[in-house]
């Protein structure tokens, strides 16, 4: 959906869920202001049993002048918008939620409209922009404008409004994974002196009540060195400093911090050791009923009510605690962990295969930066920092990775070939300078080339999640799943990876 699409209408109202954080204030915020200044009648509103009463929202109302209101009839929309009572608005669009669903009161409209970044769990009405793999609403917000041509630059309160709410949403940063929460976090101009004025006022004496409470409340696991805490509702962040917290614990090597909320589960992972990767462990926890991501260190994620009601679970807080205490058995129950530095292959229940040619796209990094100078490569995959030598190569893999390799390792393992290169992936790489935050594009610098290979592996298809740490870095494992394959370079045993099963079926064929 463009946002082009909802000019048609006159009387529109913008609601967000019950109990508004930041997220939802900020991004409602921003189309309030994108509709008002293309002329339509527009109000924002949110409902529910209880008005905002956290300090750190209401100076972000107050100081960032975001016209808001608390309403719990119907009535009171058509009195905002200046029309008979009898009258329904034209439009109606949840923003930061989902029409219908358990946490936004429900009021009617001629047409409904939904700009969410939240898992989908019902049916979504025609012009709807749904963006899960968001860390928060208002990138997404931000990025529909500026398809649109309007610019937030110039706006401070309205940069500063959806910074923070980035920030909040994504527990100071610590849970975006996806490029697009990147640009935004870097290129908004915001007020530090006001954000540091809403982090002084966040925390308040209940939600520390709500800290200690659960902290008290821990469980320990100490098989697999892990705790497990429920807390009252809190925001997020809050969720995320008990989550801290709890990992400075000792004996503590991994935590799952949770909130029941009414409409969801927000959760928070933390882990220490170089085994659990937070943002693996909470993308397995939300499988199926959610979405998690993050850091290797912090991460966090969303649990939707309606989905983890249709696996037949109660919403009850002693149902969904056991739910967590199974999915956290079931992640270190099924998994198997090898380290190349003390790990012997045995290859003769696998099968031997070799490499096919594959067009990829390649750039030297001497082209785009002068040698001797740092530069980052944003992509799908996240950042990659590029020190520039004489023969650093820069590779586009055939699923849009970056890789980075000497140009006598091109001259050996790729040739150029003369076509038009195309990128593969949704999010088109940027170069980024640490002297200049302005994104460029890395493809007017990218050609052809076909890989021809790097030797033959023996590979056997992987029936249980194994967590493999190679010889080339052994402190961070590459995560193999049912149905990826498990490698061994022919020439050389210790040399183990992982392939996932796409790029697997793609780039290798058996030697028959």
């Amino acid at each position: 959906m463009k946002l082009s699409q909802l000019l048609q209408y006159e009387n529109i109202v913008v609601q967000c869920h019950n109990t508004p954080d930041a997220d939802a204030l900020a991004s409602g915020m921003a189309l309030t202001k994108y509709l008002k200044e293309k002329g339509k009648n527009v109000c924002f509103v949110y409902g529910g049993n209880f008005e905002i009463t956290k300090s750190n929202l209401k100076l972000m109302i107050s100081d960032l002048q975001i016209d808001i209101h608390y309403v719990r009839h119907q009535v009171q929309l058509s009195q905002l918008l200046g029309i008979r009572e009898q009258e329904l608005p034209g439009l109606l669009i949840t923003i930061d939620s989902q029409y219908g669903e358990g946490n936004i009161r429900k009021f009617k409209a001629k047409e409904i409209a939904v700009i969410d970044h939240h898992q989908v769990s019902n049916p979504l009405p025609e012009l709807s922009e749904v963006r899960s793999y968001l860390a928060s609403c208002s990138t997404l917000i931000w990025a529909m404008l500026k398809e649109a041509g309007y610019s937030v630059a110039e706006d401070l309160k309205l940069s500063t409004a959806l910074y923070y709410g980035l920030l909040t949403d994504s527990n100071n940063f610590s849970e975006i994974h996806h490029p697009m929460d990147m640009d935004m976090r870097d290129e908004l101009k915001y007020s530090s002196s006001i954000i540091t004025k809403f982090k002084n006022s966040n925390i308040s004496q209940e939600e520390l009540r709500i800290a200690g409470i659960a902290l008290l409340g821990s469980e320990y696991y100490k098989d697999n060195h892990y705790s497990i805490v429920k807390t009252d509702p809190c925001d997020p962040n809050i969720l995320g400093i008990i989550a801290d917290m709890l990992l400075e614990v000792e004996d503590v090597d991994c935590c799952l911090a949770f909130t029941i909320h009414e409409g969801g589960i927000k959760l928070s992972v933390r882990s220490c050791v170089k085994e659990v990767k937070a943002d693996e462990l909470a993308k397995f926890i939300c499988q199926g009923v959610g979405d998690g991501g993050g850091h290797t260190v912090k991460a966090g994620g969303s649990i939707i009510r309606s989905l983890l009601e249709k696996q037949e679970l109660d919403y009850t807080s002693s149902s969904i605690q056991q739910f967590f205490r199974e999915r956290m058995k079931d992640y270190f129950l099924d998994n198997e962990i090898i380290d190349a530095a003390n790990y012997q292959a045995d290859i003769s229940d696998m099968l031997r295969y070799k490499s096919k040619e594959i067009e990829m796209g390649y750039a030297k990094a001497a082209d785009i930066m002068p040698v001797g100078t740092t530069f980052i490569i944003r992509s799908l995959e996240g950042d990659t920092e590029v020190t520039v030598d004489a023969d650093t190569m820069i590779i586009i893999g055939a699923r849009g990775g970056i890789y980075l390799v000497s140009q006598d390792a091109f001259n050996e393992h790729y040739r150029s070939i003369p076509c038009e290169y195309t990128y593969p992936g949704e999010y088109e790489p940027t170069i980024r300078s640490f002297k200049n935050e302005i994104p460029l594009s890395l493809l007017p610098y990218v050609r052809c080339c076909q890989f021809m290979g790097n030797g033959n592996i023996y590979a056997k298809e992987l029936k249980q999640r194994t967590k493999v740490f190679t010889k080339c870095d052994p402190e961070n494992y590459k995560l193999g799943r049912p149905g990826d394959f498990f490698a061994v370079s022919d020439h050389d045993l210790s040399n183990i990876f992982i392939i996932d099963r796409e790029s697997f079926l793609k780039s290798y064929e058996e030697i028959r």
